[in-house]
């Protein structure tokens, strides 16, 4: 457990900033996907919601966001030496200001109160849970479906044992009932530094200036919090000027983990030739790969990304029905295509007939696997189609087929897949931890990662005597 205090100094916003905090890659959700969503939020104590959440709280009011907050504490212990306020009257004033709060965020007569102790989260888990997933089954009725859902908590490492007591609550519902996840750091910008390197995989929700107006509103009506009770000792400012430059920010900050369809078994890839043999026959192009000027560009991007101009043999795992592969071919010497799905084999082996050099066939990945070895190897959108100990064997292949010196190029989707277990960053976070290759150029945004990972080459042979 973290040990810090509000009245140390605690990390500036200026550390954060120099750290390149702003240059996080964007939350992988347009403001459509929001709107169709539900979302439950999750205080610890009045006030948390404000400042971890308000902007993003305020965007989905805006957007007309299924929402509803869940507020456990009243925050009765925050001011134990307090001379004026009793707990009883400080939970009054608080519970107050959070329903002023909340109404200055568009989420007026949204929220329900557990009456949980502060401070003693941690021993009343399973209420929370039980709270939670009783806000989750009222928002997921939908008169156009089921809505995905997401738990906005705060994060389970923050330092702050309410706080991460309700966070692992809030991520362990999330995990079974197959919610999204968005965790929202408070005292961390207050006791950890940009050394920590668990910021670095999270993501910022830009704050437009309505959203923006909406927060600084918000967090002004937790007057208890933000100025002092009384000038009487005990009575003084708990959350500083400084501490509170870093919810000032054109940003929020979140660990977002994407939503999973509850219940569903993560399909395997022998059952991939079936699954994607069926999408293919619905349409001749079922992702619009000829037309979409998002594939277009995405095809682009993906040829920037290689360093080298030319590669002597080349191997794309996905082929679908061959437009990357053809773009792929300028770049290789040879070219092996290889997709799970017979009918999207034949149709890139009908486009690509006229290029001698490259090759098309139907295999099922990692299961099998080509003879040979490649100087490069292409995977795009297609390791979330894996189950985990599926994507670690693909590893396993590619490390032994990848030439000293070759390129692994992976490019996928940054948006959750649905019935999937799986996401892109998942899948990139994975390959960089499994194979702990030298990073050769990397592209975020907002829909998709891409990012080219170099095997290492083969070191001389010492020569006898020395070391």
């Amino acid at each position: 457990m973290v040990t810090f205090s509000h009245t140390d100094r605690g990390t500036a916003e200026s550390a954060w900033a120099a750290a390149g905090l702003s240059s996080a890659p964007d939350l992988p959700l347009d403001g459509n996907e929001l709107a169709r969503m539900g979302f439950v939020i999750l205080a610890a104590h009045p006030d948390d919601e404000t400042l971890g959440a308000g902007g993003l709280a305020a965007t989905l009011s805006g957007l007309g966001a299924a929402v509803e907050v869940l507020l456990c504490t009243a925050g009765e212990g925050s001011h134990p030496e307090s001379p004026s306020h009793t707990p009883g009257r400080l939970a009054a004033v608080r519970l107050e200001e959070f329903g002023h709060g909340l109404a200055a965020l568009g989420l007026e007569g949204r929220w329900r109160f557990l009456g949980l102790p502060d401070r003693g989260l941690g021993l009343h888990a399973e209420a929370i849970a039980g709270a939670v997933r009783e806000a989750a089954e009222r928002l997921a009725a939908s008169p156009e479906g089921p809505r995905r859902l997401v738990l906005v908590a705060p994060y389970r490492a923050d330092g702050h044992a309410d706080h991460d007591a309700l966070g692992a609550v809030a991520a362990g519902v999330a995990a079974s009932d197959g919610h999204g996840l968005l965790e929202y750091p408070i005292w961390y910008w207050h006791w950890a530094g940009p050394e920590h390197s668990g910021w670095r995989d999270w993501v910022k929700l830009h704050l437009g200036p309505a959203a923006r107006q909406a927060k600084d509103r918000a967090m002004t009506a937790h007057g208890s919090q933000v100025r002092p009770l009384s000038p009487a000792p005990g009575d003084e400012t708990l959350l500083s000027e400084d501490f509170l430059h870093h919810f000032a920010r054109g940003y929020e900050m979140f660990a977002w983990t994407p939503p999973r369809t509850a219940g569903d078994r993560p399909h395997r890839s022998g059952e991939a030739e079936q699954i994607f043999d069926a999408v293919h026959r619905r349409a001749e192009d079922p992702w619009d790969y000829a037309s979409s000027w998002y594939e277009q560009r995405k095809r682009s991007l993906t040829l920037a990304v290689l360093s080298r101009e030319s590669y002597p043999a080349g191997l794309e795992v996905g082929c679908s029905i061959g437009m990357l592969t053809a773009e792929l071919a300028t770049r290789c010497g040879s070219l092996l295509a290889l997709d799970a799905s017979g009918v999207a084999v034949d149709r890139a082996g009908q486009r690509l007939g006229h290029l001698g050099h490259v090759r098309v066939d139907r295999m099922v990945v990692p299961g099998s696997w080509p003879d040979g070895t490649f100087d490069l190897v292409v995977l795009s959108e297609v390791g979330y189609y894996l189950p985990g100990d599926e994507l670690a064997a693909l590893w396993d292949r590619v490390e032994a087929t990848l030439r000293p010196g070759g390129t692994l190029l992976l490019c996928h989707w940054r948006h959750p897949v649905d019935g999937w277990e799986l996401d892109g960053e998942t899948v990139h976070a994975r390959a960089r931890e499994r194979l702990g290759w030298q990073p050769a150029g990397l592209y975020r945004e907002r829909d998709f990662i891409l990012e080219a990972l170099v095997a290492p080459e083969v070191l001389p042979a010492a020569e006898p005597g020395t070391e």
